[in-house]
């Protein structure tokens, strides 16, 4: 029997079966010789046996308990950080298995960490080395393109050509930027200097960011909200992710739309909304917005490289927010971003 390889279990059955053994002994043994008052000794030893039984399985269960404990402080160490903890297992028996079992996923968790801490770090590596490589020669082709732009001045054609070769050169450094920075934070290689940072101060200096591009558009940015509202975050990456988030708002939006930026404060937390009444987001591709190089089919944006609202997501989620989305086709979108309130918690 499996439940009897454990070396403890069979001692307790042991101890049980030996005084039941020999409360039968000594109950015939009074019956046998017609022991006066025999039903009394016999009542007596009953309660002995009972008494002996029940401080053995109390003995037993006890350190049952104690093992049990150092189980759960083990795991709870794991859990806490310590990749060296790891449940004693030296004995047999089915708990003993099933601690067993327990290193071994607490192991094949560490080498699935390790690995994908090394493959992180790899990506880290070579996006750095493609992204330094890039930068001189990227940096050579904006002074020629510069410099064609200002021999071109009277030819028209090759006027437009520079131009837009400047936007093509625009886009390969901001996919150079964004790659860069969603593998250092991928690589947890970021350190955010988080201070207590004034909203409406953050998103001013968004809407002075975008301000020229609105006028050219003929678009409309406007901001409402408290201006005593405080967010406890790294300035400089929130600022990054909101203006992500506004720039696909600006990308899918037509001359003459509005996009709003509203933020409030409730009883826990802080809501930063983003909203358009620009094209909206097709259902098919709600789902999929947040994936690195997406790119929708039902789309009439085609510069876009499908980096920014990762790059968003993955710098609000690191401040501990959360971004939902809420689209409908013709009518416009919504980003809503939530941050817990420090001072509530």
């Amino acid at each position: 029997m499996k439940i009897l390889a454990n070396r403890k279990i069979k001692a307790l059955f042991c101890k049980i079966a030996a005084c039941i053994l020999v409360f039968a002994l000594i109950s015939v043994s009074f019956i046998v010789f017609e022991v006066h008052d025999a039903a009394l000794y016999i009542l007596l030893c009953a309660l002995a046996m009972g008494i002996v039984i029940l401080i053995a399985c109390y003995g037993y269960f006890k350190n049952q308990n104690r093992i049990m404990e150092d189980a759960v402080e083990q795991i709870t160490e794991y859990i806490s950080g310590n990749r060296e903890a790891r449940i004693a297992c030296d004995e047999e028996g089915e708990l003993y298995r099933l601690f067993h079992e327990v290193n071994t996923l607490v192991a094949i968790l560490n080498a699935n960490a390790e690995n994908e801490r090394r493959s992180k770090q790899f990506l880290k590596n070579t996006i750095s080395d493609i992204s330094h490589q890039l930068k001189t020669p990227l940096a050579a082709l904006n002074i020629y393109n510069g410099l064609l732009q200002g021999e071109t001045e009277e030819l028209p054609e090759l006027q437009e050509f520079a131009t837009l070769s400047e936007k093509e050169l625009d886009r390969i450094e901001t996919l150079v930027q964004n790659l860069v920075k969603i593998t250092k934070l991928d690589a947890g290689s970021i350190v955010f200097e988080k201070t207590s940072e004034n909203v409406a101060d953050i998103l001013g200096e968004v809407e002075l960011h975008f301000a020229y591009r609105a006028k050219q558009e003929q678009k409309e940015l406007i901001l409402s909200g408290d201006d005593h509202i405080s967010l406890f975050c790294d300035h400089d990456w929130m600022i990054e992710a909101i203006e992500n988030i506004v720039k696909n708002a600006f990308d899918h939006t037509e001359q003459g739309k509005i996009i709003r930026i509203e933020w409030k404060q409730s009883a826990s937390m802080v809501q930063i909304i983003i909203k358009d009444n620009g094209n909206g987001i097709h259902p098919e591709d709600l789902h999929h917005i947040f994936k690195r190089f997406y790119r929708s089919r039902f789309s009439k944006d085609k510069q876009g490289i499908g980096l920014g609202l990762p790059l968003a997501k993955m710098i609000i989620e690191a401040h501990r927010g959360t971004i939902e989305v809420d689209s409908e086709l013709g009518i416009g979108t919504t980003f809503t971003l939530n941050f817990l309130n420090p001072t509530k918690l």
